[in-house]
């Protein structure tokens, strides 16, 4: 029997390696690094347009998360831009943030103007990474560093810093996921700018402020501190224009205002919702007064928040290259925004502005597309347009730009209107084209991770790692979850609502488990509970409704945005009872010493933690502590303290029972002493994840506590059963504290609690932690409270085999899904987070989470 075991665990190892190395392997064909053209632009022939650039230095002032409403709306904060923008001093627009919106990604877009690749998502959130370095790309920057006497100088986000490592002559960064900063991230570069508008020995400033971002995090975007962030930006921005106007060497110069990316209603980004990829974008300069007209300022909200005119970030490009005079970098897909072509009075020079993009873009095109424009030699080729693919009709119309321009050579004084047209035709069919298929799929590794996977699902279950079926109950409805969840993989509206299933099916779930109490009494064959099923079934109706997810009904009513934050004296009335139940448990529970000598501990490390999340929540939401007078004494004494100390403290604390809990209950005595140790790691455990947990949500560890001590009463939970809990219980809980298959709900708030700085192990682990609080902590209450602990329901039950074989399919699933939508509209927005969701899952969930608690079930036994 030993000997079986043992076998049966070194496969179950093997299948989770091979699970793993599928995962990846997949991962490497599914998101490749995209192939990019080498080197630098060089000059094209006709420089004339060049020459007459009207700009000859460049201010790019980014603000993260800058949406475009927070610049041009009528409840925007920025009113000395707006009177630039009605005096023609500025030219607004707003840029479209294609998804990945974050900021890296958005970063290469509006330097190199091509169409990153959806591994930078990925990229981003490792500060040490360095493999996403542009620095030999060709870029504006590079562009401008060229030139003679190019200097280029930086300050804020240190993504700038990875990107273009030693570019920069004087620079100074700030980490850009340290969230809970709203302040001195900005500080940090505010102080360099006035001795910067007094320096002329740089032609290219780069300002990247985080605050606007940090704020949006934590708050949202209409929360209390946003719009004296939004007033802060507005007056760095008339900083700058009042030193264009005063200093000479800076009367050549262009300040761009612009957002990497936007945010959606809940202060988040990564996703494809309308304030996420519409950022603001102006440029202001004095001298486009000549040029322009002034436009109506503020705008009034709009729900679409598009402004003006709408233009893709990438096009930020070649209009740069265009109002300072250097070529267009090779690898962009952006065009020129004709608007601006207003500040060329000479025809001709917008005629050789717009050629010299097209042939720009003619040269990406031909390198992604050379058998198309090797098949379409001359126009002989193209009379047959409906027999020719998109690339070939690309061609064509490549071919009718040539013959254009070498009628303008021929003829300067023809009439170019119509021209000018079919050159921006040209060039927003290219763009469109080549934007997507940014990214070339390696369909070998795609398929043999796939088909490994397959073979590794096969062989779990027939070889019998996941178990026998137990109970037919149990098993059906198990192979039924299987079936459909799977099922559900293949159709972008059931990833984006993935909740809607785990709520369902848990549902139904619970209500079958309280029929089956109700028969059991009925039977007599258990004690008298008949409200328990009942209990459980409503408390989780009201955790499904705790925070409204997914993306349809992203936004709309809740109970935390309805009644809990209008009530605070309720939110903390249950934040209250939730930090009581933790000590009280830990005090009271009886072991072989008992927990006498630790009364006073359990207290102070719940008080601490309590005392931080007052702390935490007066500096990141200081509305939810409005009309309690009764927590100000608390308020005023935490404030002498910084919060990083603070979490430390708590940390420490949580070590310390820990510690005592180990040398009071002895679990390595025997099954007498495990049982209590498992109880007590339960709330420890349950105190670090309500640390880790924003401030709105902790109510929910209350109600998990009364569902699994109902739960405790109902006797007809096997152990099938309590893994079937696990499993819904985990997925049902990820999505009622917000989560939703969308990067944009990904949440940093909690990620550097007791961190002085980046690290990124450590910011991971609080990052994963403080996003799946409620599937590790039904782990933890599954393994350490519910499980069965008497021998004849463990015999012969692997629980991690079969959480093995679920993920398994789960994961081959999800690969299907992406190798056979890999050419949808959505497969960017909703299939390639979903993947990136299922590797989380995966890695961190089942093989971390799961399997360190799976273990503890088998001790426990």
């Amino acid at each position: 029997m030993r000997l079986d075991t043992l076998r049966k665990n070194a496969g179950l190892v093997l299948a989770n390696l091979i699970l793993g190395a599928a995962i990846l392997i997949f991962a490497k064909g599914f998101f490749p690094h995209k192939a990019v053209l080498p080197g630098l632009a060089g000059l094209p022939e006709d420089t004339a347009a060049l020459d007459a650039a009207p700009f000859g230095r460049v201010i790019l002032m980014v603000v993260d998360a800058l949406r475009s409403d927070f610049v041009y709306s009528n409840a925007s904060s920025f009113h000395f831009t707006q009177s630039l923008i009605r005096s023609g001093a500025a030219i607004p627009f707003t840029g479209h943030a294609s998804p990945p919106t974050i900021t890296m990604p958005r970063v290469k877009a509006i330097t190199t103007g091509s169409v990153p690749s959806f591994l930078d998502l990925v990229l981003n959130f490792a500060e040490s990474d360095t493999s996403s370095t542009l620095a030999t790309q060709d870029s504006w920057l590079a562009q401008l560093k060229a030139k003679p006497n190019g200097k280029l100088v930086m300050y804020g986000d240190d993504t700038w810093l990875r990107l273009f490592p030693d570019f920069f002559d004087r620079a100074d960064g700030t980490t850009s996921f340290f969230v809970s900063d709203f302040t001195e991230v900005d500080n940090n570069v505010t102080r360099h700018i006035s001795d910067e508008l007094t320096q002329d020995d740089w032609n290219g400033m780069v300002m990247h402020f985080l605050g606007l971002d940090h704020i949006g995090h934590k708050t949202g975007p209409r929360g209390p501190n946003m719009h004296a962030k939004q007033r802060e930006m507005d007056g760095i921005v008339q900083q700058i224009y009042d030193a264009m106007e005063i200093h000479g060497h800076l009367q050549s110069s262009l300040l761009v205002l612009l957002g990497d990316h936007g945010m959606n209603e809940g202060g988040n980004h990564g996703a494809n919702s309308a304030g996420e990829v519409s950022t603001a974008l102006t440029f202001i300069s004095p001298q486009f007064k000549a040029s322009f007209e002034g436009t109506p300022s503020p705008a009034t909200f709009s729900e679409d928040f598009k402004y003006y005119d709408l233009v893709d970030q990438s096009d930020v490009v070649p209009t740069l290259a265009a109002l300072l005079g250097f070529p267009i970098p090779k690898n962009s897909l952006g065009a020129i925004i004709p608007k601006m072509l207003n500040m060329w009075k000479n025809k001709a020079e917008r005629f050789n502005l717009l050629y010299q993009n097209a042939e720009q873009m003619q040269k990406v095109a031909l390198a992604t597309y050379p058998e198309a424009f090797d098949a379409i030699q001359d126009s002989s080729a193209c009379t047959d347009k409906g027999k020719l693919s998109d690339p070939e009709k690309l061609a064509c119309k490549w071919l009718a730009v040539k013959d254009l321009h070498e009628s303008f050579i021929n003829n300067q004084y023809m009439f170019i209107r119509d021209g000018s047209s079919m050159l921006c035709s040209f060039l927003r069919e290219a763009q469109s084209q080549l934007s997507g298929t940014a990214s070339k799929y390696d369909l070998e590794s795609m398929l043999l991770g796939a088909g490994l996977l397959a073979a590794a699902t096969m062989g779990t279950a027939l070889f019998g790692l996941a178990g026998p079926a137990a109970n037919g109950f149990a098993f059906i409805t198990y192979c039924f979850t299987n079936g459909v969840y799977a099922a559900t993989m293949f159709a972008s509206s059931y990833v984006e609502e993935e909740h809607q299933f785990w709520y369902w099916i848990s549902s139904a779930f619970l209500i079958l488990l309280a029929i089956r109490q109700q028969r059991a009494e009925k039977q007599g064959r258990v004690g008298s509970s008949s409200v328990d099923g009942f209990v459980v079934c409503v408390l989780f109706g009201i955790a499904r409704r705790w925070n409204q997810t997914g993306q349809k009904y992203a936004g709309e009513a809740d109970l935390v945005t309805e009644i809990l934050t209008q009530s605070p004296w309720l939110l903390w009335t249950l934040i209250y009872l939730t930090y009581l139940a933790v000590p009280r448990r830990l005090r009271t529970r009886p072991g072989e010493l008992g927990f006498r000598r630790m009364r006073i501990l359990p207290v102070l490390v719940t008080a601490s933690a309590f005392l931080f999340k007052i702390a935490f929540t007066a500096a990141e939401a200081p509305e939810l502590l409005k009309g309690m007078p009764i927590l100000k004494p608390i308020v005023d004494f935490t404030a002498r303290y910084p919060l990083m100390s603070l979490a430390r403290v708590v940390f420490l604390g949580l070590a310390s029972l820990i510690g005592a809990v180990l040398f009071m209950e002895k679990p390595w005595v025997g099954r007498k002493h495990m049982a209590p140790f498992l109880e007590s790691l339960h709330d420890i455990t349950s105190l670090f994840l309500i640390t880790q947990t924003r401030t709105t949500n902790i109510p929910l560890f209350l109600i998990f506590h009364c569902q699994v001590r109902m739960l405790q009463q109902m006797r007809v939970l096997d152990a099938f059963g309590c893994l079937l809990t696990m499993l819904y219980m985990q997925y049902s809980s990820f999505f009622a504290f917000g989560g939703t298959n969308a990067i944009s709900s990904v949440d940093l708030s909690n990620a550097y609690n007791g961190v002085g700085g980046y690290n990124v192990l450590t910011v991971g682990i609080l990052t994963f932690v403080s996003n799946w609080v409620g599937p590790i902590w039904w782990a933890s209450a599954i393994a350490c409270i519910l499980w069965p602990r008497d021998a004849a329901q463990q015999k012969n039950f692997d629980a991690f085999g079969k959480l093995t074989l679920f993920a398994m399919i789960h994961a081959f699933m999800v690969m299907a899904a992406c190798l056979l939508l890999r050419e949808h509209l959505f497969i960017w927005t909703v299939f390639s987070p979903k993947y990136l969701y299922m590797m989380a899952w995966t890695f961190a969930q089942h093989m971390v989470v799961n399997g360190i608690f799976s273990v503890i079930v088998s001790a426990g036994g």
